[in-house]
């Protein structure tokens, strides 16, 4: 019950984070065009670029949250990482859209600013800074990998909306002063901001990418789930464990030893005994692939180890995860 609640407060977030993209590119692009603030139409461009980026997600955890069928045994998981990779592509053009806009207009005349563009600028950085503690905090409660993405790009919006905020006010505390100097605080701003998108479009691609090509997990996370599956009394070594994100959740895979002389029965009891361990362990863990292999007292690897050595052995020796 908890796990749908979240999956809908994450819906909610995603549905907040596609309209309010929507009413700033409306806002920045209109005032910027009645007040000939380029840096401001150039945001609300980029801001464009979020309603694509914020509309893909949206439909990424659609689907993701659709139930396995029989084309998808294992669930629509990996719907939201590709939103993400996505999200990560958009971001990465408006980077490049951003820095080129802004190398351009050091070479062009500077436009007088506005006061009402300032304070379309500052109601937009307010509102993504918002908006982005609001859906980083949901994502990361709901592990939703696109509102995580929506919420980076956000991150950057706050970057761009700062840029803004700070090119603007330069320009309008230069035309009063007649520092004309200033008036390229703009661009030189938006520069930066360019760096920082292209920056964040990186580490959100490069994540995408590990999960879709199945990156195994972290050794300490992949070291808990076999102490877990060790808890079990019957459990002599763990042979083998592997484990990768789907996804909002997490698929792992183990290899076990248990006594040769034990029923079918036993073994299958076993295996949901090491199932309901390691999902306690982890909620993430949706689903746990259990092979049982034999083990013998008397062979000469298992003489001299008592059987709680052989679960600190199995622990402690990396070659025994993969």
């Amino acid at each position: 019950m908890q796990e749908q609640d979240m999956g809908k407060r994450a819906m909610v977030s995603a549905w907040i984070s596609l309209i309010s993209n929507i009413l700033l590119t409306g806002i920045k692009i209109i005032t910027g065009v009645m007040f000939n603030s380029k840096v401001l139409v150039a945001d609300g461009v980029h801001n464009a670029g979020d309603v694509i980026a914020s509309a893909t997600a949206l439909g990424a955890m659609r689907i993701s949250s659709l139930p396995p069928d029989e084309d998808h045994p294992y669930g629509h998981g990996k719907a939201e990482v590709i939103g993400a990779s996505v999200v990560a592509v958009i971001l990465f053009a408006a980077g490049i859209f951003i820095g080129y806009h802004s190398i351009m207009a050091l070479f062009e005349p500077m436009p007088k600013e506005h006061i009402l563009a300032l304070v379309a600028a500052i109601i937009s950085l307010l509102w993504k800074q918002w908006l982005y503690i609001y859906t980083i905090r949901i994502g990361r409660a709901a592990n939703s990998q696109g509102l995580i993405a929506t919420a980076k790009d956000h991150l950057a919006d706050v970057y761009a909306s700062a840029a803004a905020v700070l090119g603007i006010g330069l320009g309008l505390i230069g035309e009063h002063w007649s520092i004309h100097i200033l008036s390229y605080g703009d661009p030189i701003a938006g520069f930066v901001v360019a760096l920082l998108v292209l920056r964040l479009a990186w580490e959100m691609g490069r994540e995408s990418i590990d999960v879709l090509m199945e990156k195994a997990m972290a050794t300490e996370e992949i070291e808990s789930y076999a102490q877990a599956a060790l808890s079990v009394a019957e459990v002599q070594r763990i042979d083998r464990i592997r484990a990768r994100e789907h996804g909002r959740y997490i698929i792992v895979d183990i290899r076990a030893s248990v006594d040769a002389s034990l029923t079918i029965q036993q073994g299958h009891d076993i295996i949901r005994l090491i199932k309901g361990a390691v999902m306690k362990q982890e909620p993430r863990v949706y689903e746990v692939l259990v092979h049982l292999n034999p083990w013998y007292a008397d062979t000469p690897d298992n003489a001299n180890l008592a059987p709680q050595e052989h679960k600190n052995n199995s622990v402690t020796d990396k070659e025994n995860y993969y």
